[in-house]
């Protein structure tokens, strides 16, 4: 039973680091934008 919750454990870090990536990318991306001098609606 152990080593389906250190699966399952690897599975939930790896899915919110992807996700906390993504967003550091995307602020990133948009103050990158905001500095170019594009605006969002």
């Amino acid at each position: 039973m152990a080593p389906f919750w250190k699966r399952l454990l690897w599975l939930a870090a790896l899915w919110g680091g992807s996700v906390l990536t993504l967003g550091v990318i995307s602020l990133l991306f948009r103050l990158l934008m905001t500095a170019a001098g594009f605006r969002s609606p």
